[in-house]
C-alpha cells in the first residue's frame, strides 16, 4: 500500500481540512481477471458510479460484515490479549531494568489507561 499524495491541480487550491483528508488515504492495487473487471465496469455504469466507488461500496460490506463475526471477534480478541501480555512482559523487562521508580511509573500511567469493562445489559 501507498500513501496517496495530493496531485497538483485541485489540491493545490484545496482547504486544509481537504488536504489532510487526502493525505490519509492509501492506494489498494488489485489485480482482476478480464471478466470481474467487464463486470464491475458494466455494474458501475449502470449505477451511474465508477469502478472504484463499487470496490469501496464491496470493501464496506465486507468490513461490516466481518465485524458481526463471532469467530472472527474471538480471534480479534485473542490477538489484543496476547498484545497486552507482550507489552506486560516488556513492561515489567523495562521495569526490572530501571529499577523502582519505572514500576511507579508504569503503574501510574497503566492505572490512568485502564479501560472499564464491559457490564452485562440491565445491570
Amino acid at each position: 500500500m501507498q500513501e496517496q499524495q495530493p496531485q497538483g491541480g485541485a489540491a493545490e487550491g484545496a482547504s486544509s481540512h481537504e488536504r489532510q483528508n487526502q493525505q490519509r488515504l492509501k492506494v489498494i492495487s488489485i489485480r482482476v481477471d478480464e471478466a470481474v473487471h467487464a463486470q464491475l465496469q458494466f455494474i458501475a455504469q449502470l449505477t451511474g458510479s465508477s469502478i472504484t466507488e463499487e470496490i469501496r461500496t464491496a470493501i464496506d460490506q465486507r468490513l461490516a460484515t466481518a465485524q458481526d463475526d463471532p469467530d472472527l471477534i474471538a480471534r480479534a480478541q485473542q490477538a489484543r490479549d496476547e498484545i497486552e501480555r507482550e507489552a506486560a512482559a516488556r513492561s515489567a523487562a523495562i521495569a526490572g531494568f530501571m529499577g523502582g521508580k519505572a514500576v511507579a511509573a508504569t503503574n501510574a500511567t497503566a492505572a490512568k489507561t485502564a479501560r472499564p469493562t464491559a457490564r452485562p445489559a440491565g445491570k
